[in-house]
């Protein structure tokens, strides 16, 4: 082969590379579902904008400052093919309309607080009944639905937010930050403060819905879930505790050596009837009450992909996605049917303030709530 034909070859194959590697990151960027165009608005006077955390391992994950929220993650499977396993939405105005507190924080205090009441220190304070007699996610306007101040630094981005006396029938001027950091080692850290100038109540969790083998797919009852619990919060038929705690051992609710979610939900069970399924709060094994340990584990066999849950906080509440019903159309264009995503929102326990065994929620001023939770992703 003479010079000439040999340079005339390289430069062939140069343009084929060149087509492969363009053909391969357009197939790429075409798994991203999310459009930044559609997330820029203003609201109340506030700039509304999507952001971006990416690293070199292949992670991406979406976020918005309205409601300080995960919109999108997008991983790698075993074969290296990427998919958003966040269910979710592809536009603000979808999140605006949003029942089903897709991503955000959640709060002032997370889950439910029964008949929508508290007394704290002798005075007693109404909160916005959303959910039957009962507050639910911070109420009418939660953190959810508030617009908040973000700095993106490189790796990270740090959301805050004042949360006025009264906001909600919540004391005391609250302020709140949260900052997500994408790490190289495929993990995702959140971190929480929070500071009060008044005795108030808080417990802040985020509320991201997963399915491993990418959002829109039928079902995560095929999931294998372990969660790090001995125990369990017992509720009525209203989700609100009981404030008995009760071991999972012999029970539907023992995770502990890992099963599909779907094994017992279907049992004969009646604490499975009062959830509708899984909705309810774990108690984790800790040395204390803030020890940063693991808390729980999902795994897809099909992808490979798996998601591994670290926090300090004492609870966690797994549900199992028992109020979809398909009425909801996501990001791929496909419904979310019943049970077809699955939440682990790390937490103190649903309606402590009530409950003198829980753990306590209170945050008095010259005190600062702090959280960390890691969700580690990975392929086995």
């Amino acid at each position: 082969m003479n010079y000439t034909t040999m340079r005339n070859l390289i430069t062939i194959l140069a343009v084929f590379a060149m087509i492969a590697c363009t053909s391969q990151k357009k197939t790429k960027e075409s798994s991203i579902a999310l459009n930044p165009q559609a997330f820029d608005t203003i609201i109340d006077g506030k700039e509304i904008k999507l952001y971006t955390l990416k690293n070199d391992s292949g992670i991406t994950v979406y976020l918005t400052n309205y409601g300080a929220r995960i919109v999108g993650i997008l991983a790698p499977d075993k074969n290296g093919k990427l998919a958003d396993i966040v269910p979710g939405y592809s536009s603000i105005g979808d999140y605006m309309n949003d029942k089903i507190y897709a991503g955000p924080i959640v709060g002032r205090f997370a889950n439910r607080i029964g008949d929508a009441r508290f007394i704290l220190d002798g005075k007693e304070y109404n909160l916005f009944r959303n959910e039957g007699d009962n507050t639910l996610h911070g109420g009418k306007k939660g953190l959810d639905k508030r617009i908040w101040t973000a700095v993106q630094n490189d790796n990270s981005i740090t959301m805050t937010y004042l949360s006025p006396d009264g906001e909600e029938g919540y004391p005391g001027n609250l302020t709140i930050r949260k900052t997500y950091t994408l790490n190289p080692d495929n993990s995702l850290k959140i971190e929480y403060e929070a500071e009060t100038d008044q005795p108030t109540v808080v417990n802040l969790t985020n509320h991201t819905y997963w399915n491993l083998k990418g959002e829109g797919d039928s079902t995560i009852l095929d999931h294998y879930c372990q969660i790090n619990a001995d125990s369990f919060t017992l509720i009525d038929k209203e989700w609100i505790p009981t404030g008995e705690i009760a071991p999972v051992a012999g029970t539907p609710f023992d995770f502990r050596e890992g099963k599909t979610v779907g094994s017992d939900i279907t049992a004969d069970n009646k604490q499975l009837g009062n959830g509708l399924g899984y909705d309810h709060n774990w108690v984790l094994n800790k040395d204390s009450s803030c020890t940063f340990s693991f808390a729980a584990k999902l795994w897809e066999e099909s992808t490979g992909r798996y998601i591994k849950v670290s926090t300090t906080e004492p609870g966690m509440q797994f549900y199992s996605g028992n109020f979809m019903d398909g009425s909801i159309t996501g990001k791929s264009g496909r419904p979310y049917l019943y049970r077809s995503a699955c939440i682990f929102e790390t937490q103190h326990f649903p309606d402590s303030p009530n409950h003198e065994n829980f753990p306590s929620t209170v945050l008095r001023p010259g005190e600062k709530y702090t959280q960390l939770t890691l969700y580690e992703f990975g392929v086995e």
